[in-house]
């Protein structure tokens, strides 16, 4: 075995511009002294995500790194890279907004990236509780893939999921004690049609993130 030289103190977001990977964002800078994120470019189905990820980079100062995995777009049909298709939700249960081996090629990916920039934590916001049926979002694989690539690659990677067990109402609770409620709310991409902040209010991404908001905001006595 080699030694473990991996640096405890960076940690490495799988990062899209979205509500659950900028929450992920901040949760990371909140508790390492160095964070990096890394963005895949998998022709997904607005440019803009691409765009929205850079953006909260360049406000936050963190270095970003923005990989080429367009090869994934072209090994299954799915409603998130091919544009012409209708998101809709396919008769096993799973959305065709899945996209098969996305998040085991993205966490092997950033397990690479991680190596050699000598960084020990990586960070998915990945969660189980809202996850739509992606059966790569569970925490069994995460935990599988977790053992997977610390065998690959020698090392003792930590994968964290900060979000696994939280409801979307959860997550903007923990936006909000992290002080970038707001931030997150206006600034970021979630989306499928590609409109920043509140959305279309129309696809399932849309409709998932609002009701969380609003069911959350009802606590505090608050209105969207």
């Amino acid at each position: 075995m080699t030694q473990d030289i991996l640096d405890h103190s960076k940690a490495l977001v799988v990062f899209s511009g979205g509500q659950d990977s900028t929450t992920c964002l901040f949760w990371a800078k909140a508790r390492f002294d160095e964070v990096t994120l890394v963005t895949f470019d998998y022709g997904q189905r607005h440019q803009t995500e691409i765009d929205v990820a850079k953006r909260i980079a360049h406000e936050q100062n963190l270095q970003h790194h923005v990989l080429d995995m367009s090869l994934l777009s072209q090994l299954t049909p799915n409603a998130l890279t091919n544009h012409e298709l209708a998101i809709d939700t396919a008769e096993d249960g799973v959305p065709n907004t899945f996209v098969p081996a996305r998040n085991l090629l993205f966490l092997s990916f950033a397990g690479a990236l991680a190596y050699q920039l000598n960084i020990k934590n990586i960070i998915t916001g990945v969660c189980e509780t809202d996850f739509s049926g992606y059966p790569d979002c569970r925490d069994s694989f995460v935990k599988s893939m977790n053992v997977t690539m610390n065998l690959a690659m020698d090392k003792n990677f930590v994968l964290h999921t900060p979000l696994m067990w939280l409801d979307k109402k959860q997550t903007w609770e923990l936006s909000d004690q992290l002080g970038v409620l707001d931030y997150i709310k206006d600034q970021t991409l979630t989306c499928y049609n590609g409109i920043i902040g509140q959305g279309c209010g129309e696809c399932p991404a849309c409709h998932l993130r609002t009701r969380g908001l609003t069911q959350y905001l009802a606590t505090k006595g608050e209105n969207l």
